[in-house]
Formats: C-alpha cells, sequence, structure tokens
C-alpha cells in the first residue's frame, strides 16, 4: 500500500513538474519534450509486448504508422472532423487490426513470431508505399491540426504550448494506465506466463487468450502513439511504419532497460535528446546510435534503468553500514 501511494505521489510531482514546462523552456525545447512524451508512450507500449511477455517483436510500427496515417487520412477526408474524434478512430482501427493480427501471429513464438511481425510490417510498408491516392507515398501526407471540441466549447491546439499540455494530460494518462495495467491481475498473469507458461496453463489459465489480449492492448497503445505522432508534426510519411520505427524503438527499450516500467520512459528521453542533438552535428547520426545500442547490450544489458537502480542500492548499502558500525562498536 505504501509503494502505491509513493508511486501516486511521484506521478501527481512529475505532472506538476510538466505543467510548469511551458514556463521555462524555450518553443524548440518543449517541441522535442512533447516529442519525447509521445515516443515514451510508444516504447512503454513495446514494452510490455518484449519485457512483460518476452514476446520479441520486429513489426511494432505497422501499429505506430497504421495509427499515424489513419489520424492523417480521417482528418483530411472527413470534413469537420474533431482531434478527438480523428484520434478515437486511429485507436478503433489499430485495436482491431491488432487483434486480427494477433489472432494469426500469437499461434507461434520466439523466432518465427518475430520473423512474421517483420513480414507483417513489410506488407503495411509496401501498402503505405503503392497505395499513393490514400497515403501520399513517398511524399507523404500534410494536415492541419483540428481543434478539439470538448462539446460546450472548442479549443485551439495550433499552438506548441497548447497542444503540449493535450498531450502532457491524454498521452501521460495513457502512460499512467499502462503502469496500472501492470499492476492488475491480467498484467500480473502475463508477468508470470512469461516465468513459467506450463505451470500458468496447469492452474487453468488460458494462456493464449492472455497473451492475444496483450497484443491487442499494446497494438493499441501504439496506435495512439501513432496518431499523435501524426498531430504533434502535422505530417506522417512512410518512415513512420517503416522498419526504422521498429529500430527506434528497439533502442529506446534496450537503452532504457526493459526490467523497469519507467526504463523505456528513460530510453525515449535519451534517444530523442541524443538523435535532435547529433543530427545537428552529423548526418551520420544513426551509426552513433547504433554504437551506443552495442555498447549497451554489452556492458550494460539491463539498461540505464538497472544502472540507476544498482547505484541507488549501492548507496543504501554504504549509508546502511555506516548507520551500524557505531552501533557494532558499541556492542564490542
Amino acid at each position: 500500500m505504501k509503494l502505491k501511494t509513493n508511486s501516486y505521489i511521484v506521478i501527481i510531482v512529475l505532472f506538476l513538474l510538466g505543467a510548469v514546462m511551458p514556463l521555462v523552456l524555450r518553443r524548440y525545447n518543449l517541441f522535442m519534450l512533447t516529442e519525447i512524451i509521445i515516443f515514451a508512450l510508444y516504447a512503454v507500449s513495446y514494452n510490455l509486448l518484449l519485457g512483460y511477455a518476452g514476446l520479441l517483436s520486429f513489426g511494432h510500427a505497422m501499429f505506430f504508422g497504421l495509427g499515424a496515417f489513419v489520424a492523417a487520412v480521417s482528418i483530411i477526408h472527413i470534413p469537420g472532423l474533431t482531434l478527438l474524434s480523428a484520434v478515437i478512430i486511429s485507436l478503433v482501427i489499430t485495436t482491431i487490426t491488432g487483434f486480427l493480427i494477433g489472432g494469426l501471429l500469437l499461434r507461434h513464438k520466439g523466432a518465427y513470431f518475430a520473423l512474421l511481425t517483420m513480414a507483417f510490417n513489410a506488407l503495411f510498408y509496401a501498402v503505405a508505399t503503392k497505395w499513393h491516392s490514400v497515403t501520399g507515398g513517398d511524399d507523404g501526407l500534410s494536415i492541419s491540426r483540428p481543434e478539439m471540441d470538448l462539446g460546450f466549447a472548442s479549443l485551439s491546439v495550433s499552438s506548441v504550448s497548447s497542444f503540449y499540455y493535450l498531450i502532457l494530460i491524454v498521452v501521460g494518462a495513457s502512460i499512467v494506465f499502462c503502469w496500472y495495467f501492470t499492476h492488475t491481475a491480467m498484467g500480473k498473469t502475463v508477468l508470470l506466463m512469461r516465468e513459467n507458461e506450463e505451470r500458468m496453463k496447469f492452474l487453468g489459465y488460458n494462456t493464449n487468450i492472455s497473451r492475444l489480449i496483450l497484443f491487442t492492448f499494446t497494438g493499441a497503445i501504439a496506435g495512439l502513439a501513432g496518431a499523435f505522432y501524426t498531430l504533434h508534426f502535422q505530417f506522417v510519411s512512410i518512415s513512420a511504419i517503416s522498419i526504422d520505427m521498429t529500430t527506434a524503438v528497439l533502442l529506446m527499450v534496450f537503452v532504457g532497460g526493459t526490467r523497469t516500467f519507467w526504463g523505456p520512459i528513460l530510453g525515449a528521453f535519451v534517444y530523442i535528446i541524443f538523435q535532435n542533438y547529433l543530427s545537428d552535428i552529423t548526418d551520420r547520426w544513426p551509426l552513433f546510435m547504433g554504437l551506443i545500442f552495442v555498447f549497451m547490450v554489452l556492458y550494460v544489458p539491463g539498461g540505464l534503468s538497472q544502472t540507476i537502480v544498482s547505484i541507488r542500492q549501492w548507496f543504501s548499502g554504504r549509508t546502511g553500514t555506516q548507520d551500524n558500525g557505531p552501533a557494532k562498536a558499541e556492542e564490542t
């Protein structure tokens, strides 16, 4: 109970800190922070699949890209569509797609599952490339960010700060919901299923259904992140659905660490910061990101989050030793 109370306090403090960011950050930095929050949701969705369920996917970008394109196409072809309506349409379509694809792919495990996700991602990418009349192909789609209709009033989110507050509330709440999901019976079932699936079957759990629910859920969350990605940049191209976008989320999750919920959030922060600043210095920034990934896998397999936890435990151990020293001396 105390752990949950502390977690809620941390969440509230983070939201309060986020609320004051437009007052202290420049426009460019606020734009980057908005991007970080969106990709943090994308990374969290992937970590639920990889870190919690142990399912390595090379095609998670198909849901991210699908949500991004559905939002853009809906805004362009449905006159008067509001911002939240576009997001809901993207969420519904990616949820249905995740359920259908999950029903096909989850019959396989391990390398077969990973390769099949890559194949489906390639299929989605080919459709996005060739269906030029809908997706814009290599040219992509440009949109104007619609207003947000609250029923009793319409709010404009055209400015960087107003859209940031929308992202902070909606995407931030989605991340908190994902955290809450890991503490539910379903979330714990998925985690136990990763550790010992045969035992879970013996106890009467339908692991196939549990895995399908998780796959559908993570696909929907990735699609939600994709929809806000389009609204943020007011543009979407086939890069949103390419294998590069899956590689990006892999980097975020591995750099941040899969053993904690907040690790991928830290990974998204580090990745976006490095990407933005390295791309200003050199066109070969993907090479440096790749080197960082290799270094993390070889020398820090637990990611930055595990390193932080280890450092904290080391300091706690030293503090405990120093506190116990005088007491032990007195006993002697």
